[in-house]
């Protein structure tokens, strides 16, 4: 199955001409807004997941039960079943819609395993957490070390992110995309992002702007993940959104050799 973030630039598209077999939005988006072009896309008889940008799961700040209850309602009235987040710090004292780095420490295994289960306990469901990119971090762990450990621990599922340990791997020279998934405990994956990236000369590092087509070797991956687990893959473009048929012709390539 291949699907499709679904973005406010795609609102006057016809939808039923995306090929996408499911699509994934920012519940953020949609918690006090009309939500008519969401219940479209479930008529189609297409799902519908909820991928948030805001829960701060690596932060210091309270989580707020008022926002989870809001999701939960969100989840309800789409008939939702699944729900992400980053693992990542997004802002405590101002949401800043933007992520941090968590350290790759065991101390940090058991702090935001615990927030993640107390988001759990007040869904009432388990959620994924996202692999993110990070530019710069500390801590003792490998990374898929430390995801796989927090999953474990928060017994939660992973949402794996296939360019963002690309992206990763290009900036910093650690685990390449076969070593990093070779740590990860498949078992608790959903689904797959994929996406593009750039270079950008200003910092000297490849940054994660979901404004290209897929890399060659990160589609590659997904379709054998794929393969061997039955994992779907979720194509991400967030920005520089290009037009219907370039993006039915992403989706193409990544459903060859899903279907």
């Amino acid at each position: 199955m291949a699907g499709l973030g679904y973005r406010r630039e795609m609102s006057d598209w016809d939808m039923t001409r995306v090929n996408a077999d499911f699509f994934e939005v920012v519940p953020e988006n949609w918690i006090r807004r009309d939500r008519e072009p969401l219940h479209r896309l479930l008529q189609s008889g297409r799902a519908v997941h909820l991928h948030g940008v805001s829960l701060n799961l690596g932060g210091s700040g309270e989580i707020q039960a008022s926002f989870l209850r809001a999701i939960r309602e969100l989840m309800d009235d789409l008939g939702v079943v699944y729900y992400s987040d980053h693992l990542a710090a997004s802002g405590d004292a101002h949401q800043l819609y933007d992520l941090f780095p968590i350290p790759f420490t065991a101390a940090e295994v058991q702090r935001v395993g615990d927030r993640i289960r107390y988001v759990q306990d007040v869904l009432g469901c388990r959620i994924a957490i996202e692999n993110p990119t990070w530019y710069t971090n500390i801590g003792d762990l490998p990374e898929p070390d430390f995801l796989s450990a927090v999953a474990e621990y928060a017994d939660c599922n992973i949402l794996l992110d296939l360019n963002n340990i690309q992206v990763n791997f290009k900036n910093h020279g650690l685990l390449d995309l076969p070593a990093f998934i070779a740590r990860v405990d498949l078992s608790r994956v959903t689904y797959l992002h994929v996406a593009g990236h750039e270079f950008d000369s200003r910092f000297d590092l490849y940054v994660d702007t979901h404004s290209q087509p897929v890399e060659s070797i990160t589609r590659q991956m997904a379709h054998t993940l794929n393969a061997r687990h039955n994992l779907p893959i979720l194509l991400e473009w967030d920005n520089d959104v290009p037009d219907l048929d370039t993006i039915n012709q992403e989706l193409q390539w990544l459903r060859s050799t899903t279907m």
